[in-house]
């Protein structure tokens, strides 16, 4: 009998390592989680720490004028425009970006788009290849785009060319005209210049 009284007795010692390893390991997993929820929370912190910082640092951005809104681009399709040169047949390819005020003109641009269109092409089309090679010529024609859009717009744009001479005295007075609204086009960007 004290046979089988060791053989009753090696069970149970086993039975209890095995319940000891379970806990053991269960413990652990418990730590093991524990530790991996707060590893999640620590850089969830983090995260939102640098999205905070890089939220009011602006200084990779560009100034912003105080109240004014960020301009709004809208690009148009290229023209390509004979030139009223005489001596040869000359053609202009020109990709023209308007920069805007705001987003509600950029609506208004693309509601009026035929008629912009046409009011650039007729601007480009009367000029000569010799107006449009020296960038002195390429300001005036983006001034000129910027009014002549204007004007497709329904604002009131003055006829006086831009590059023509004008009396100091008269230029004088049409800056300080009161009453006359700002144009909505605050700038013409020109993204291709193609002449041949």
């Amino acid at each position: 009998m004290s046979s089988a009284t060791a053989i009753d007795a090696t069970p149970p010692a086993k039975r209890m390592g095995r319940k000891k390893l379970i806990l053991v390991a269960l413990a652990a997993a418990i730590v093991l989680a524990g530790g991996a929820g707060a590893a999640v929370l620590i850089m969830k912190k983090n995260a939102d720490a640098t999205y905070d910082e890089h939220a009011e640092d602006t200084s990779d951005a560009p100034p912003q004028a105080s109240g004014k809104p960020a301009p709004v681009f809208v690009p148009l399709d290229a023209f390509t425009v004979n030139l009223a040169d005489r001596q040869a047949d000359r053609y202009a390819q020109i990709g023209i970006t308007l920069e805007l005020d705001d987003a509600a003109s950029g609506d208004r641009i693309k509601a009026f788009m035929p008629a912009i269109r046409n009011n650039i092409l007729m601007a480009i089309a009367d000029r000569t290849a010799a107006d449009l090679l020296g960038r002195e010529g390429k300001t005036l024609l983006a001034e000129r785009v910027r009014r002549e859009a204007s004007r497709a717009l329904g604002y009131v744009v003055d006829d006086a060319d831009p590059g023509a001479t004008v009396d100091p005295a008269v230029a004088k007075a049409r800056k300080s005209a009161k009453g006359t609204p700002a144009l909505p086009v605050r700038a013409v960007h020109f993204s291709t210049f193609i002449i041949q």
